[in-house]
């Protein structure tokens, strides 16, 4: 057979091969020449100005930009005879994956990166752009991407500064561009498994419909029929909640024991009194959308990344956890930690406990209860004047003066008037019936807050307990005056402290070793043994700092 010259295969090779040395010649033609691109890159600097940052400190990254390619005369950093490098395209695929760090993607341009990436003619305006978003990248990483002042938190100590313009060149030179962006990170265990946590939520929020449940009238316990109870079955083994493949038919359309036992499960990551019932709170808990838990996870990671590491071991409340975690080492692992349930401040805007962090400096054993002002005027003072009875029966005295031994001024109309024109000061005296019961933690502030026991223990069987004026009541003060006296001087085992609370003199003991006290606020919490858990926002602070990052709504 014939095969016609036009057709034959070894013309067509001849032709394939042509048509690449073709676009090879172009591309090169395309590709500026180094002065060219030097020239670009002067100009792309020169013209480049930071993007609006709201209330975000600024760490020198337009600086640090100009630094950087005055230093190399302009030399681009992310291409080679007019290509992207390896690290450069590295870095972008982190920059369009920048979600999985709980930041957004669209402040560091990653999917136009990688169409600039390609386009040979203008590798320097690329070059410089990508070092931009880099350096916001990094910066936000290390220092997070607002100032914690404007969010709320009264944070001391910052960050070591973060040398930008050196953390550029090293990332354009990495051999590994992901390991040298997580040496950027926070040091902490727990901000590592929130990471985790947030891979895994930002799959599921690709299938809203899990959150699908039927709306239920009332409660439903164990063997109540539910037409949801297939939905509810796929909602909460895909969570976690419930081991895939249980005995129950998928589309059995009642709720079991073991979708009770799932939702109770639920229920102890939600802060939620785990009966095992689906009521009112736990279903809109369950249908609250995947996405509103992918903004915690975020908002808790930026709040992590405003901590410095712990040069000595912190004693950790978390607000709308009601939960304290005193460190025995500096690593936060569970193995290493202390932990008790607490009490903070009513939800009302004077009562709630602030974020701040301060030293604990002194303990004071079987203490005075110093009456506030703002408690005296507004709820004392009418029982009193109401009541003659009231002092003697709360055990509250009248002094003169601000120390221990200020002399007790005797009850009189002159005296409660004296009290009430802020002359004279009122305190409970020490006792199990004291309000701040046995003990109390010391950690001077402009707050007046601390940490201290409580005779109504009652309140922590409750799975929500904002219940004081501010002060943070704990659960085990003996447990806790044992880890903070651990290492004091004087020998104070667990027996002495035992003995200290249950004695009758008031006794301040001063602390050779001050212990850092960080008062913080979280509502997402990935635990060691795999669940993450999941807080009210008790005092909205998620929600203003969702505000500051400039976020809409989580929906």
């Amino acid at each position: 057979m014939h095969v016609p010259r036009r057709c034959r295969p070894e013309m067509w090779l001849f032709a394939a091969v042509a048509g690449i040395y073709a676009l090879e010649l172009r591309a090169q033609a395309a590709a500026p020449p180094p002065d060219g691109i030097r020239a670009e890159i002067a100009t792309a600097v020169a013209a480049y100005r930071a993007p609006a940052r709201g209330s975000s400190a600024d760490y020198g990254a337009t600086q640090a930009l100009r630094s950087v390619y005055a230093q190399r005369a302009n030399e681009p950093l992310w291409s080679r005879d007019g290509h992207a490098t390896a690290q450069a395209q590295s870095l972008v695929r982190e920059l369009q994956h920048a979600d999985s760090y709980g930041l957004q993607r669209e402040n560091y341009r990653g999917d136009a990166l990688a169409q600039a990436s390609t386009d040979a003619g203008r590798a320097g305006r690329f070059d410089v752009q990508l070092s931009a978003a880099a350096l916001r990248f990094m910066s936000d990483l290390h220092y997070g991407r607002v100032e914690p002042s404007s969010a709320g938190f009264n944070l001391q100590k910052m960050h070591q500064p973060l040398d930008l313009a050196a953390s550029l060149t090293g990332l354009a030179a990495a051999a590994d561009v992901g390991r040298a962006i997580a040496a950027l990170e926070p040091p902490f265990h727990q901000y590592a498994r929130l990471k985790t946590a947030l891979a895994k939520y930002l799959d599921l929020a690709q299938h809203p419909e899990l959150k699908n449940l039927p709306a239920v009238s009332g409660s439903l316990k164990p063997g109540d029929a539910y037409a949801g109870a297939p939905a509810l079955r796929r909602l909460l083994v895909a969570v976690g909640d419930l081991p895939a493949g249980n005995a129950a038919p998928a589309d059995e359309a009642t709720f079991g024991p073991e979708l009770s036992q799932g939702v109770r499960a639920f229920q102890q990551r939600h802060g939620i009194a785990p009966d095992g019932v689906l009521g009112k709170t736990t279903f809109v808990a369950l249908t609250t959308p995947f996405a509103k838990r992918v903004r915690q996870i975020d908002l808790t990671l930026e709040r992590w990344r405003w901590l410095p590491p712990f040069d000595t071991p912190p004693i950790i409340v978390n607000i709308p956890q009601f939960r304290l975690f005193a460190f025995r080492t500096t690593e936060d692992r569970v193995a290493n930690i202390l932990q008790m349930d607490v009490i903070v401040g009513k939800t009302y805007p004077r009562t709630q406990t602030p974020v701040f962090e301060s030293d604990m400096r002194y303990v004071v054993f079987r203490p005075y209860w110093d009456v506030p002002p703002s408690i005296l005027r507004n709820e004392m003072l009418p029982k009193i004047r109401a009541n003659p009875g009231y002092l003697a029966a709360q055990r509250l005295q009248i002094v003169n003066g601000q120390g221990d031994d200020s002399p007790v001024v005797q009850p009189s109309p002159e005296a409660i008037e004296g009290l009430a024109a802020g002359r004279y000061r009122l305190r409970q005296m020490p006792g199990e019936d004291n309000a701040l019961g046995l003990v109390k933690f010391m950690f001077p502030n402009t707050y007046n807050v601390y940490l201290h026991s409580t005779p109504a223990h009652r309140l922590f069987k409750e799975s929500v307990r904002a219940f004081s004026h501010g002060c943070i009541r704990v659960s085990d003060p003996l447990a806790l005056a044992t880890h903070v006296m651990t290492d004091e001087p004087g020998g104070w085992t667990r027996e002495k402290i035992d003995a200290t609370m249950n004695g009758t003199k008031t006794v301040r003991v001063n602390l050779q070793r001050p212990i850092r006290v960080l008062i913080l606020y979280g509502t997402a919490l990935a635990s060691e043994a795999g669940p993450i858990l999941y807080f009210d926002d008790i005092y909205g602070l998620d929600k203003k700092l969702e505000s500051r990052l400039g976020l809409a709504p989580a929906r």
